[in-house]
């Protein structure tokens, strides 16, 4: 059920005509290859003298990435020792985590899919520190990056590349020529308009210090008398991997399992697991065929902890102007591209 009073200040939703939504998806898949030149030698590639191509590793990312992995590992050992405060601790900044990428990179600032005041906007800045996968501002260039040039070698993490390419590999190699080049083509003036976003970018690394590390490491320690050994593993570490390992799967497994019922047309698929995991976000065909609607979903808020809590704001009068594709619009456009339309 939606919150009482909600109607009247989100959902008064802004509805976008089919023409809206078929464009944007239509402009991605013909205005580009299928795939861009794989012999051209960019900044993050380079031909070698059989003209295969050889991948620049960024290797303090691959060992960075391995010690964490490792670490996360190690926590599981430490799960039966740990106070049972500090599992439901551990759990509640992993839904921090999450609302700072699916709700405030992803959804709010990557496609403005809706407004957010800003107290909200200083919140979900901070939760998006917590989740320490890069600022507001770069998180949100790449996604649009990705959503303008999917499935191509101007996609930061091409899917066709394969699965691990797509879902960790991507960051252990320089991108592509191709993804810097047609990135500068995009506008994000808006995204350094935002003065949450520019001070969030100058403080990044002191952020990400503060609450992806010693908020979640203090809190047990000081309230209720954890060690800061489980502290610093368990809500910090282990967490910051398991919620780093949800958003990749958006990436990955999201563009390659699952069913395509309004645009078979495109690789991105409706994946329960995925939008179990990282709390709403697994409705991928939809989401890339009406990247627009602030819920990514046609259901609303089933199965979408995210939209919940957009839904939840607005009606606190923290959020406001939810744009949301019509049910006609979105079931014309399954009757005309989707899976079953053939």
């Amino acid at each position: 059920m939606y919150p009482p009073g909600s109607q009247n200040k989100c959902f008064n939703a802004e509805m976008v005509s089919v023409s809206d939504g078929s464009v944007q998806n239509e402009e991605r898949v013909a205005g580009e290859p299928a795939r861009a030149e794989m012999h051209q030698a960019s900044d993050g590639q380079k031909g070698d003298a059989k003209g295969k191509l050889t991948e620049n590793i960024v290797w303090r990312n691959v060992i960075l990435m391995t010690l964490l992995h490792v670490g996360a590992f190690y926590s599981l050992f430490l799960i039966p020792k740990a106070h049972p405060l500090t599992w439901i601790w551990s759990y509640v900044c992993f839904l921090i985590t999450a609302l700072g990428v699916t709700a405030g990179a992803h959804r709010l600032w990557s496609h403005r899919s809706y407004k957010a005041k800003l107290p909200l906007r200083i919140f979900l800045a901070a939760a998006n520190s917590m989740a320490f996968q890069n600022d507001i501002f770069e998180w949100s260039r790449d996604h649009r990056v990705h959503h303008k040039y999917s499935e191509t070698d101007g996609d930061p993490h091409n899917a066709k590349r394969g699965f691990f390419f797509a879902h960790v590999g991507w960051l252990f190699v320089r991108k592509h020529h191709d993804v810097i080049e047609k990135g500068k083509k995009l506008d994000f003036s808006d995204l350094l308009a935002d003065p949450v976003v520019a001070f969030q970018r100058k403080y990044y690394k002191s952020s990400v210090l503060v609450m992806c590390f010693l908020v979640p490491m203090l809190v047990p320690w000081y309230f209720w008398g954890e060690t800061l050994w489980n502290s610093y593993f368990l809500p910090s570490i282990l967490r910051y991997t398991i919620s780093l390992n949800v958003t990749w799967l958006v990436n990955s497994a999201a563009h390659m399992y699952g069913n395509r019922p309004y645009d078979k047309n495109i690789s991105p698929r409706e994946n329960r697991f995925v939008t179990f995991g990282a709390i709403g976000e697994g409705f991928h065909n939809f989401h890339h065929t009406f990247p627009f609607d602030y819920s990514t979903s046609e259901f609303g808020l089933r199965f979408n902890p995210t939209t919940c809590f957009i839904d939840l704001m607005c009606w606190l009068g923290l959020a406001s102007n939810c744009k949301k594709a019509s049910p006609e619009i979105i079931q014309a456009r399954k009757l005309r591209t989707g899976e079953r339309s053939a």
